[in-house]
């Protein structure tokens, strides 16, 4: 009764990780595996990198069972395509284990917008200078704008002006990314901070 148990057990377990591995095949997320390669011949590694040489599809397949591992087509391109037999159910956890460690590690650079008006007074434009310093010093991009309105979409002059001394305060922490751009009210620049 318990060699029963067991026995379905592991017919259980080998059925999910077909259905899962075929899952893969149909998303095209995955490499070519077991009997989904078409290939007649191709040469054949081990799981420790050493060359069986190559092998026909019936005896590379052969040689995988007999070790309990699947037959993975790693080079479809190669003349004679190369296929490894490894355990691919472990090899791509530790593939998704790498790529979580990555985004971990990945430092996401965010923008932020600061508005200003070409009317804007210097006590102002220090206040906002000073708050896009601290921003800047936390690794992010600034993305300064001057908005023009009614009459001021004359005087584009006194816009270049106030991101010109806006910049000039920023100049021992930020570099500018992007040149002083019209679009259509607003008149903006990208800083960002200076790698040290």
């Amino acid at each position: 009764m318990t060699r029963g148990r067991l026995t379905s057990s592991f017919l259980f377990n080998k059925f999910w990780r077909c259905v899962s591995i075929k899952q893969l095949r149909q998303n095209n997320d995955g490499p070519i595996l077991n009997e989904d390669i078409r290939s007649k011949e191709m040469l054949v590694i081990t799981e420790e990198g050493e060359k069986l040489g190559i092998l026909s599809r019936k005896d590379a397949l052969a040689a995988a069972q007999e070790k309990g591992l699947d037959l993975v087509l790693i080079q479809p391109q190669a003349k004679p395509q190369v296929a490894k037999i490894m355990d691919y159910s472990k090899f791509r956890y530790e593939q998704q284990k790498k790529a979580r460690e990555q985004r971990k590690n990945q430092k996401v650079v965010q923008i932020q917008e600061i508005r200003m008006t070409p009317t804007i007074e210097s006590n102002d434009l220090i206040v906002k200078a000073n708050k896009a310093r601290k921003i800047l010093e936390k690794g992010n991009k600034i993305k300064v704008s001057v908005r023009f309105y009614g009459r001021l979409m004359t005087r584009q002059d006194l816009g270049q002006a106030v991101l010109d001394k806006f910049v000039e305060e920023l100049k021992d922490v930020a570099t500018v990314e992007t040149a002083a751009k019209q679009e259509g009210r607003f008149l903006f620049t990208t800083l960002a901070p200076i790698k040290k």
